[in-house]
């Protein structure tokens, strides 16, 4: 028996927003992957939780089937179900704890594992579950490469209906036989992965654009002509009015001047009619525009204003020294210096210490508070609210100042402003958002293009480039890493296993590091 899911006329809207999150959607989703694309905060994770049973639409249908699950974007807590996983010996879930590397022991220790190998878990369980309907929120966030190439394999495998949302264009072109691409509050699908989406709603916006400027240009000129016909009724009647009050000629016995005045009333009869009925068409046409649909284009472009270089010799200075990360094993570091222009890349694999290295770094910085900004790997539900929260709370024409940073980052800021829990993404957009206002001197993101849509990094990638501020930059898209970062702090684990190792090395084409000041390169 086929299975699917079907959207019916489906509209959503949260207590409190003035406007549907999603209106009259219809879609079909069928066995396979479906990629769920659109900006931050555009009610994709609020489709997987409609899609899922989570959420019941203001209006419409949808066709559920039996079983749905919902792996959610956040890696906070174990995913329900867990200690069954670990502890189940059938042949599938065997075959997926070696597929995506799981250890025997990383559900005893989930506080110490990294997000990467959370998500893994976390994927891992729903999919051993063989639900019907499974949604997946972002599943390549935090994962570094080798765990990415294991979790597409997996994924390949699941045989019933999926949902996918991601920011991974490569990902939804592997997966996915059709995207559902959402546009507040329009949704529809399109054949093929994203790549193959993407370009038809290029040429369909191209298309309607051209239309509407057809018909706006026929409408402009339908009103001109109906003006100049309506210009031209009236002077005829204005002269019609001046013939009535002049005296009849008593020598006008065949009754010419009557007729003269006939003559002329009917042409101002004729010119009115004419120009009512250029008004009608021109009404008939912006109703056609009307129905043309054309999404707004906002101004991207993402600035750091108020950035600079700190005038200190440093703004972060750690002594050589190791830190625990569990299970017996040990990060080692050097001692570690950035200078006020430097632009590291501190990377690694999943679970080697990276989120907690970067704690004992953030405690010795030499900057003001102010003067810092640190975008966390994840945020949690409550902070992201203290967030919201501090950003309503400005002044008005600071909040303005930030909602437009927000707004030139890809997302909807009077959305935002309504929201009662924002996106991971647009908390982290508002986040930066608010160090920007303070005019950074050194800039820690862990793992910053998570969460974000493609605009908005294309964005963030062309406002750090062109910062002159220090940065430290922790990610696994190396393309991101390779057009912003200099130096490499990477880790490594050695052959005992047990110890982990901070390796310094230069970027390709990057300047020669010389902390000391003596001319002699550290490489």
């Amino acid at each position: 028996m086929a299975r699917f899911l079907r959207f019916e006329h489906v509209s959503f809207q949260f207590p409190g927003m003035t406007k549907a999150l999603l209106s009259d959607v219809d879609a079909h989703f069928s066995r396979g992957w479906t990629g769920i694309v659109g900006p931050n905060g555009a009610g994709k994770t609020t489709f997987l939780r409609l899609a899922t049973g989570g959420l019941e639409p203001s209006s419409g249908t949808i066709h559920h089937l039996s079983t749905g699950l919902y792996a959610v974007q956040r890696t906070d807590d174990p995913p329900e179900g867990l200690d069954d996983f670990v502890a189940a010996k059938d042949p599938e879930a065997i075959e997926l704890r070696v597929r995506l590397g799981i250890r025997d022991d990383w559900h005893t220790r989930w506080n110490t594992l990294s997000h990467g190998e959370r998500k893994r878990l976390q994927i891992a369980v729903v999919l051993w579950s063989d639900p019907e309907v499974l949604a997946l929120d972002e599943p390549t966030n935090h994962i570094d490469a080798a765990a990415r190439a294991m979790l597409i394999d997996a994924l390949k495998r699941f045989n019933g209906v999926g949902l996918l949302v991601s920011h991974d264009r490569e990902l939804l072109d592997a997966l996915c036989s059709q995207c559902l691409f959402v546009h507040p509050p329009k949704a529809v699908v399109r054949p093929g992965g994203v790549t193959a989406g993407m370009e038809q709603d290029r040429l369909e916006q191209a298309s309607a654009r051209k239309m509407d400027d057809h018909a706006k240009d026929a409408s402009r000129r339908l009103m001109k002509a109906a003006q100049a016909k309506r210009e031209q009724a009236d002077h005829k009647a204005a002269l019609s009015k001046s013939a009535k009050h002049i005296k009849p000629n008593k020598n006008d016995h065949d009754g010419k001047a009557k007729r003269q005045l006939a003559k002329m009333t009917g042409k101002d009869a004729w010119a009115s009619k004419q120009s009512a009925g250029l008004n009608k068409k021109a009404k008939e046409i912006e109703a056609t525009r009307a129905g043309i649909s054309i999404r707004k284009e906002y101004e991207m472009g993402f600035w750091l204003e108020g950035s600079g270089c700190s005038t200190r010799n440093s703004v972060l200075s750690v002594p050589a020294g190791d830190l625990p990360l569990g299970d017996g094993r040990r990060l080692v570091y050097p001692e570690l210096y950035v200078s006020p222009t430097d632009r590291i890349a501190l990377t690694g694999a999943n679970g080697l210490g990276k989120s907690t290295l970067l704690k004992r770094l953030l405690a010795n910085v030499n900057v003001a508070p102010e003067r810092l900004i640190s975008v966390p790997q994840e945020i949690t539900v409550e902070e992201a609210k203290g967030i919201l929260e501090e950003a309503r709370s400005l002044p008005k024409d600071r909040l303005g100042f930030v909602m437009t940073s927000v707004s030139r980052l890809g997302s909807r800021p009077g959305r935002l402003l309504e929201s009662e829990q924002p996106s991971p993404g647009e908390i982290r957009k508002l986040l930066l958002a608010l160090g920007v206002n303070r005019g950074p001197h050194l800039i820690v993101m862990d793992e910053p293009t998570n969460h974000m849509d493609l605009p908005s990094i294309e964005c963030l990638e062309e406002a750090l480039s062109d910062c002159p501020c220090a940065m430290i930059l922790v990610s696994h898209d190396r393309a991101f890493l390779d057009k912003l970062t200099d130096y490499t702090w990477n880790l490594e684990l050695q052959e005992d296993g047990r110890t982990v190792k901070l390796v310094i090395g230069r970027r390709e084409a990057a300047p020669v590091w010389d902390p000391d000041g003596d001319g002699d390169s550290i490489f």
